[in-house]
């Protein structure tokens, strides 16, 4: 049983101010990256909104995605270059409580959707005539809103596990932001119970979804060596790379933060972020890059503008 066992009513975000002399230089790199992930999101959602072009299955997962990843910085990144600048890190129990449930949601309706989106090539490539039966608008519909279901029915019983009691002193968050591990330490309950539990949960939640998108990948490989033609396989694999890019790095760095072992709070700070900061980046830059059609609706938009 831990002792100093008052009841707190906010925590002290430690985050950066354990280096102090790059704080501002952290700030401006933070800064630009998010202004470009928010650049990159708002666009793959604009173009698949007005260019019916894109008004297909694969770009609405996409644009799902997009938008998910928009809440989940939003929810992360504002505070974080806050607390850069400013000398109060303070944030309430609550705060804290609702920031951990959108970041664990988020993140794992991240996993979901990209999930749903190797079903989705899966069915493109293996049931090609079948495909615009089985994917309709309705079924794209119902799947984004299976993952945000799922993603945060997860996140609401294990935040619920972590601020089921009270929390003893000192009120330090060793993290940029409510990290679970974090908080969960500072927990006057038995934190090593807790701290177990909600880590199998998210391990089973990223280890399922990557197990359920590599077994997509063996049946598209499979149906894909079978096709006879060069070009054929080519242009298979072409619709599949971008997201097979984004998934390994997406459950990559994720896996960093979930499966590596016991570390300081330092360590878990830098960590974290390449998850939180860099993959959101990294996503909509490769989506947009690596897709035919999304810079071609790009050139459009371009070309109407000037036009005008």
């Amino acid at each position: 049983m831990k002792i100093n066992q008052t009841v707190l009513k906010e925590f002290i975000l430690v985050g950066f101010s354990v280096y102090p002399h790059v704080q501002t230089v952290l700030f401006v790199v933070f800064f630009c990256l998010y202004l470009l992930t928010l650049s990159g999101n708002l666009a793959i959602m604009g173009l698949t909104w007005v260019d019916r072009c894109l008004h297909l299955p694969m770009y609405l997962f996409l644009s799902a995605l997009s938008f998910s990843e928009t809440c989940y910085t939003l929810t992360i990144i504002p505070k974080m270059l806050v607390n850069l600048l400013a000398k109060n890190r303070n944030i309430s129990v609550i705060g804290c409580g609702l920031q951990m449930c959108f970041f664990l949601g988020l993140g794992g309706t991240n996993c979901m959707i990209l999930t749903v989106m190797g079903y989705d090539r899966f069915l493109a490539i293996c049931n090609p005539l079948r495909y615009p039966l089985l994917m309709t608008n309705m079924v794209c519909g119902k799947l984004v809103a299976s993952a945000w279901a799922a993603g945060f029915f997860v996140s609401v019983i294990e935040t619920s596990l972590i601020f089921r009691g009270s929390f003893c002193n000192p009120n330090l968050v060793k993290h940029f932001f409510c990290h679970m591990r974090a908080v969960v330490r500072l927990s006057c309950l038995d934190s090593d119970l807790i701290e177990f539990i909600v880590t199998v949960m998210s391990v089973s939640g990223l280890m399922g979804t990557f197990l359920v998108i590599i077994l997509t990948y063996v049946f598209i490989l499979s149906t894909v060596l079978k096709i006879p033609s060069a070009e054929g396989k080519q242009k298979a694999f072409s619709t599949c790379a971008s997201h097979l890019t984004v998934v390994i790095i997406h459950f990559g760095f994720a896996s960093i933060v979930y499966l590596k072992p016991e570390a300081s709070g330092g360590d878990d700070t830098v960590i974290a972020v390449p998850y939180t900061v860099i993959t959101p980046f990294l996503s909509p830059l490769i989506f947009s890059l690596r897709n035919k059609d999304m810079k071609n609706a790009f050139r459009k938009v371009l070309g109407k503008k000037f036009l005008e």
